[in-house]
């Protein structure tokens, strides 16, 4: 698990960024939110899991509030 932020999330779309404490920044799906809600707010503490997406890149799944 990693933890950081919710830098952003648009409910529309349903994808967001998540920003690591080291800085990375990845990107997420809001089917990969780890209670099933599908929204998160922006600017929480949050811990994922470093997965590699459909496309090849690096995401993060089981996305949670801290």
């Amino acid at each position: 698990m990693i933890e950081g932020v919710i830098a952003s999330f648009d409910a529309t779309r349903g994808d967001g960024s998540f920003v690591a404490a080291t800085g990375e920044s990845f990107y997420f799906h809001c089917v990969t939110i780890a209670d099933g809600t599908r929204d998160i707010p922006v600017g929480v503490d949050a811990r994922a899991m470093r997965v590699v997406g459909h496309l090849g890149r690096d995401e993060v799944a089981e996305v949670s509030v801290r």
